[in-house]
């Protein structure tokens, strides 16, 4: 599938066939991109436990469930368990004098071993680790855009997927991640039984309300020519609900018998 349809098509599925088991290989694939993401200081700073429901005893999956992850959780036959890792920093040096051995960083850009022990080390990677709010959201966005991918893989691989919040503190007892570990989110993979569209695009901000150009408060004025473009290609798809939308929630609640 072309990138910008993986993007368009990408929506947080919640019904999922429970009885169509997902290959080992398409797991695989979505970690495997997600260890390709972009890393700060090329270091690891997303950790993951695969669990397979069938493979969970049902005291334990009820358990894992929280407001908004409910249904959902019991049609989805993988559940990927995503942490942040704080520590990642603590062996930061290594990693960024091997990207210099590699030419990765390079002398152009002022880089050397001597640069990241009198440099980088002190006035870059000691600060962050140091302060506690600042590894938290370091930890966080570093963590997202391993998830990103994973996401956007899922939807490449044909499977419906959806990051969705758990309880933690039962996760903690059930999958014993480690200690230092911050739980984030979990990802569902698992065959839609909803259209893939998913009834249509969320409602977004509008455009220019998000994103500037030279300042704060001065908006990237939108390009209509370039928005028909991607609505060509498949990144910009038709807005939600979909005419036939309610009437297919209400074929797959009978369907499952869920609440209608």
């Amino acid at each position: 599938m072309e990138f910008k349809q993986v993007v368009g098509l990408r929506r947080s599925i919640r019904y999922y066939v429970p009885y169509r088991p997902v290959e080992r290989a398409k797991v695989q694939t979505v970690l495997e991109a997600a260890r390709l993401c972009s890393q700060a200081i090329n270091q690891p700073w997303a950790r993951a436990i695969v669990v397979y429901r069938d493979e969970m005893p049902e005291a334990d999956r009820e358990a894992l469930k929280v407001p908004t992850t409910t249904a959902q959780l019991d049609m989805a036959p993988v559940w990927i368990f995503w942490y942040g890792d704080p520590s990642a920093p603590q062996t930061a040096q290594k990693s960024l004098k091997q990207l210099v051995d590699i030419g990765a960083l390079n002398p152009s850009h002022g880089w050397s071993h001597s640069y990241v022990d009198d440099v980088i080390w002190p006035q870059v990677l000691q600060p962050i680790a140091g302060d506690q709010a600042t590894l938290l959201a370091v930890t966080a966005v570093e963590a997202g855009l391993a998830i990103c991918q994973a996401l956007l893989t899922a939807v490449d691989e044909g499977l419906g997927t959806q990051i969705t919040a758990f309880n933690s503190a039962k996760a903690k007892e059930i999958l014993k991640p480690a200690d230092h570990l911050i739980p984030l989110w979990v990802q569902l993979l698992g065959y839609a039984a909803e259209d893939r569209e998913g009834g249509g695009v969320r409602p977004r901000a509008p455009f220019e309300e998000l994103y500037f150009e030279g300042q704060y408060g001065h908006p990237f004025e939108r390009d209509d020519a370039v928005v028909d473009k991607l609505k060509k290609e498949g990144m910009i798809m038709p807005e939600a609900p979909y005419k036939w939308r309610r009437d297919e929630v209400l074929a797959l609640a009978r369907q499952f018998g869920l609440p209608e």
